[in-house]
């Protein structure tokens, strides 16, 4: 070969190596703008809700409360769908806890039915119930709870004693205070919490209905304001934004092992799986409400998401650009159409969980012990979220990439070990 060849075979090179940093650049960069996307609906949707709650506690009724629960399910669809971005996101990670942790102990907050305990040794603000007390010792010291604010629930009570179960912010304790205790067991049926828990003067019921209207309000208030910091995180000049874009092909890794950690460890195992060895209603992601079809659905759809480069907004709008399907594509055209067809099998086996549980056939009916029918549709989530790992495992190896790591769970990786 010519010296004239071997510099331009070596210029080929370049010019290859380039156009692959420019296309990850690309997809990366494309990523954090469906991040900011997705949090900026989840964002309107949590403003609508604060309205509807704050419509509803200033006139209580039946319908006021169905206002803010539709809402509230509403909020839910694009939040799930941004779950993805937590993992392989340090700062979404740390951030996440304050809006979406789970499960809690819901007698932290308010009143619970008696056949749920009391105190117990790993957690003794079980049953605090902050609605009924206006102070309390934490940590030695008096806390003044007479005012229900943002504040208290953020600085003081969310993972109070260092106990994660004691989740007093975001999603799920809005969830409970608007539904309550879901007693149905595995039989059909959500929480149902009477409106009049929130009503003024002799139509209260349950004791403390202006604190429980206080703590409702403070709530769906932080809500809000832990969305706009995540919004802001990914916008132009934003932490999140920053972090992931830095490096393209480390952000390439950050998007896989969103995809790969929310698919296995997280929703295969922890919020799937776990529930059907345990057979407990309690493991349910929306408990109170019964919507953890739909949690579990857009979930997925936010892994599929991702890798297609594709989101559809609250308003019908399509965010659309480039993605890792292009990459892989490039590389390896079938591995590309396996990825495509894993997470389409798993959203259709998602699909028949959310089509069941809306049609009568609820996902607590699902978790009882020898409910045969039940236990294929889940396990037909999970196998799909189990197969599509694996084939997001060969997507990291045909690009290259480092700084892989899945999260796992006992569930899939060692199940004798959740009955220890």
């Amino acid at each position: 070969m010519t010296r004239a060849a071997l510099m331009g075979s070596a210029a080929l090179a370049a010019w290859g190596a380039a156009a692959a940093a420019q296309d990850a650049a690309g997809v990366v960069s494309h990523y954090a703008d469906m991040a900011e996307a997705q949090y900026a609906d989840s964002l309107a949707a949590a403003e609508t809700l604060d309205a509807a709650v704050d419509a509803f506690l200033a006139a209580p009724s039946p319908e006021g409360l169905q206002a803010a629960r539709a809402a509230w399910l509403a909020a839910r669809v694009p939040y799930q769908q941004t779950e993805v971005f937590r993992f392989g996101n340090p700062v979404v990670d740390d951030w996440e806890g304050r809006v979406n942790a789970w499960p809690l102990d819901e007698g932290l907050i308010d009143y619970v039915d008696a056949g749920y305990g009391g105190p117990t040794d790993d957690n003794e603000y079980a049953v605090l119930n902050v609605i009924a007390t206006e102070s309390f010792e934490l940590s030695g010291e008096t806390v003044d709870a007479t005012e229900i604010t943002p504040a208290l629930l953020q600085d003081t009570l969310q993972e109070a004693d260092g106990v994660e179960a004691n989740v007093a912010t975001g999603y799920h304790a809005i969830e409970f205070l608007l539904w309550g205790q879901d007693l149905n067991g595995h039989d059909h049926g959500a929480g149902d919490r009477p409106w009049t828990d929130f009503a003024a003067g002799d139509d209260c019921t349950n004791g403390n209905c202006d604190r429980r209207g206080q703590y409702l309000d403070a709530a769906t208030d932080l809500l809000v304001t832990d969305l706009q910091e995540i919004v802001a995180a990914w916008g132009a000049d934003g932490e999140a934004r920053a972090a992931v874009t830095a490096d393209p092909q480390a952000g390439l890794s950050a998007m896989l092992t969103g995809m790969g950690s929310l698919s296995y460890g997280e929703q295969a195992g922890e919020r799937m799986r776990l529930g059907l060895m345990l057979n407990d209603p309690e493991e349910e992601h929306d408990c109170f409400s019964d919507n953890t079809h739909n949690s579990h659905y857009y979930d997925g759809l936010g892994v599929q998401n991702v890798y297609l480069g594709q989101y559809v907004r609250i308003d019908g709008t399509l965010v659309d650009g480039p993605s890792l399907s292009d990459l892989v594509a490039a590389t390896d055209p079938a591995l590309d159409a396996e990825m495509r067809t894993r997470l389409a099998e798993t959203m259709q086996a998602l699909g028949r969980i959310k089509t069941a549980a809306e049609a009568g056939f609820s996902y607590d009916q699902m978790l009882e012990r020898g409910n045969a029918a039940g236990e294929a549709l889940v396990m037909g989530g999970v196998n799909g979220l189990i197969a599509q790992t694996e084939s997001i495992e060969r997507v990291v190896a045909a690009l290259g990439l480092d700084g892989f790591a899945i999260e796992g769970s006992d569930s899939l990786d060692d199940p004798s070990a959740v009955f220890q």
